[in-house]
């Protein structure tokens, strides 16, 4: 909730008003967990010190009632666009530079913009139009896409427009993408990021095919693996030969305990934990959906920390993560061979330029360990034990859909859990 307010803050017997945006933000680091803001910026609304002084009065005088209107308007009509603004902007990338700008902008808009109607021209008027709401890797996302969608077009040596999106281009898009080794699964989801980028335009009065909404790709089933408790527990025992191993298997142990993301259990720290009624939890804010976390601090976990003096392990790269619980997970011989998908260098060439892609087979279990294997593990190993409420609340999943996407346990698996409740 945020509130608007204007002030006469100038010496001098005319001045523009000030405007000032309240707002308050959730923060476990101030006691009573919340934090105040207030941002000010300079309005073009000029005024008499006189007339602020009593600009609130009812008065019988016609210039001082018009002049009330005049400005009440001006103050009514800038009050709404920064409320519509700041609730349309997450709380936590607003700043004193995005009020100022917002101000600026409100005083002076940008010229109308000449909307591409080629699609890789629009994927770029997309990403402008929605900065404030993408993150750093939905970007790159869609850029990954849009360098695809170059190469295309630099084979077929034509534009590829919005309104040509249909089914002679999903086929066009189908057959390139195969001759480039990309799996049925990345294919489905850059023709979802394409048809959204399509909606976008039809939304901006862009004209796009008939046929457009009828675009649709099945998924391959691709099997993910996890680690069961009983793993987990070898890996809790196994000695390791160097440092650096260690690190990375007690984050892989809190990963699998916690049921977070890399991009997030990869910044905890022991400020983020707080005791209540003698349990602890730990809060944080996820980086992918900006949602503010409250979970359990299992004793697993807190058995590791306290193995490091009260400390979270230090913080690493995620390619060095991924690197290092691969070779955690081969000297603990997880060596049972199991389907899944392996990123691989698919250029022969050894002169140029790996191109890697994810190929489906069967490979030993460590191979395919990779850092979401911890939110899997933390689903599918609590699955039926937990209340499945519970374990949406902790995982943070936007829907019980997407969390049963994590259970990887087998069909026989689920029978033999689900006897106990018969018999």
């Amino acid at each position: 909730m945020a509130t608007v307010n204007f002030l006469y803050r100038s010496t001098r017997n005319e001045a523009p008003l000030n405007i000032r945006l309240l707002y308050r933000t959730k923060d476990t680091s101030v006691k009573n967990g919340y934090k105040d803001y207030a941002l000010g910026a300079k309005t073009q609304i000029r005024v008499t010190k006189e007339y602020w002084k009593a600009h609130n009065k009812k008065s019988r005088d016609v210039d001082f009632i018009n002049k009330q209107n005049e400005v009440n308007k001006e103050l009514a009509e800038l009050k709404l666009y920064v409320l519509n603004a700041f609730n349309s902007t997450n709380v936590y990338d607003i700043s004193k530079e995005w009020f100022k700008s917002l101000i600026d902008q409100y005083y002076n808009p940008s010229q109308p913009t000449i909307i591409p109607l080629d699609l890789i021209g629009y994927i770029d008027h997309y990403i402008e139009f929605k900065k404030n709401e993408l993150t750093p890797r939905a970007v790159k996302r869609i850029k990954v896409t849009k360098h695809k969608m170059q190469r295309m077009e630099a084979k077929r040596k034509s534009s590829i427009l919005i309104k040509d999106i249909n089914e002679d281009f999903k086929k066009e898009f189908q057959d390139f993408s195969n001759s480039e080794k990309y799996s049925q699964n990345t294919q489905q989801r850059e023709l979802i990021l394409i048809k959204t980028i399509c909606y976008h335009a039809k939304h901006s009065g862009l004209e796009t095919h008939y046929q457009l909404d009828g675009l649709k790709m099945k998924r391959q089933a691709v099997k993910h693996i996890y680690l069961n408790l009983g793993e987990l527990k070898i890996l809790k025992s196994l000695e390791l030969p160097f440092e650096h191993l260690e690190n990375a298997r007690d984050w892989l142990l809190i990963s699998c305990f916690t049921g977070q993301r890399v991009s997030d259990f990869m910044k905890f720290d022991k400020f983020m934990i707080r005791i209540k009624q003698g349990k602890h939890l730990l809060e944080f804010k996820q980086q992918k959906t900006g949602k503010l976390m409250t979970i359990p601090l299992p004793k697993e976990a807190r058995e590791i920390l306290v193995k490091r003096s009260g400390n979270f392990p230090r913080a690493i790269s995620d390619q060095k993560y991924n690197e290092y619980i691969k070779k955690v997970c081969e000297l603990a011989e997880f060596n049972e061979l199991c389907e899944g998908k392996k990123r691989i260098n698919i250029e022969k060439d050894p002169k140029k330029k790996g191109i890697y892609r994810d190929v489906t087979g069967n490979y030993p279990k460590w191979q395919l360990v990779s850092s979401h294997i911890g939110r899997r593990s933390f689903c599918t190993n609590y699955y039926s034990k937990v209340p499945t409420s519970y374990l949406i609340a902790i995982s943070g999943h936007s829907s019980e859909k997407m969390f049963l996407n994590y259970i990887k346990k087998s069909e026989e698996d689920k029978a033999l859990d689900a006897y106990d409740y018969f018999n």
